[in-house]
């Protein structure tokens, strides 16, 4: 067994530990009287239920309105295996294509592992989030690239093991977390806690297309913990009440020619970061539409691709790498 491969199997029997760990603190809350504490001291919390509840609905029409625009945008895109799968790593890389990372509602989530094949102590960590299609190979050779920049990535699946072939497939598994998007909650957070436990020193998230948007949101949900989020023509939002707490670094990558995440709507995202103080970096390229990045689309475009992944890697070393390189 390589050191590498020692180093995951590690990971996976940390987090087996950590979940045991958890289970146990529940029974002893519940003997001590203190889990009844904290559910009374819940009650006092109704309030705000009440108003994230109707933040929620308006987070759901917005979800539906972004699948419906997918389904313009990909409809003449297919999920096959592309070109990007042939790029090497930058160096040698171990994987396990089934990491048991989180458990959502009694279920084990299992995500791909990609690390340097190197690796004798933990590195900087990335979630990455699948797109439309959810976690095929695709994904899996983006991860094994960005480990090959010398980070641990999970590639979490937020599709519970489902992928889709066709669109018709894709805006029905997308519409299922768009319904009930808590459990995508407590996957990105299982995933953020699962790569700490693992030692990360830090750790940012990237997505593309829905997952660019459960990028942004990671800035949302682990306000104090991520330290980058970069987002590829996801969904954003120019709410200032909902990027206010955001300390994660930006990096926006979009399509001038995008007619799902339209100009205006990033230029308003753009806008309200720059009111609120947050560092960012958006761009915008000119010419070229939703999924510029992804070979196996459309809007396939190898140079501006090029050019978001140079940004993408120069962005995650500033803030993510020791040496800040």
């Amino acid at each position: 067994m390589t050191s590498g491969t020692s180093a995951a199997h590690c990971f996976r029997i940390t987090h087996s530990v950590k979940l045991q760990e958890l289970r146990m603190l529940t029974a002893t809350l519940s003997k001590t009287g203190m889990l009844a504490a904290l559910l009374v001291s819940g009650l006092l919390l109704s309030a705000c239920a009440k108003e994230d509840a109707v933040n929620d609905e308006a987070d759901k029409v917005a979800g539906r309105e972004n699948a419906a625009a997918m389904s313009r945008e990909h409809a003449e895109d297919t999920s096959e295996p592309s070109p990007v799968a042939e790029v090497a790593p930058g160096q040698a890389v171990i994987s396990d294509p089934r990491m048991a990372y989180v458990e959502v509602r009694d279920e084990n989530i299992y995500g791909y592992f990609s690390a340097p094949s190197d690796m004798l102590e933990p590195l900087p960590a990335l979630i990455v989030i699948h797109e439309w299609w959810g976690l095929n190979d695709n994904i899996r050779a983006m991860a094994d690239r960005l480990a090959g920049e010398g980070f641990m990535v999970l590639a979490v699946d937020l599709y519970g093991g489902r992928t889709a072939s066709t669109p018709t497939e894709a805006r029905a598994l997308m519409l299922e977390v768009v319904e009930d998007p808590e459990v995508a909650r407590e996957n990105i957070r299982g995933a953020y806690e699962f790569l700490a436990t693992a030692g990360a020193p830090r750790v940012g998230s990237l997505g593309w297309c829905v997952g660019g948007g459960w990028s942004l949101t990671a800035a949302q949900l682990l306000p104090d913990d991520l330290d980058a989020s970069v987002i590829y023509y996801g969904q954003v939002t120019a709410d200032e009440d909902k990027l206010r707490t955001i300390n994660a670094p930006i990096l926006g990558l979009f399509g001038a020619d995008d007619t799902g995440i339209k100009v205006a709507s990033v230029e308003a995202f753009r806008a309200a970061l720059e009111r609120l103080n947050k560092e960012h970096e958006i761009y915008i390229y000119p010419g070229v539409g939703h999924a510029f990045a992804n070979p196996t689309g459309a809007n396939y475009n190898a140079e501006a691709a090029t050019d978001a992944w140079n940004k993408t890697a120069a962005f995650l070393g500033r803030h993510l790498s020791d040496d800040g390189s």
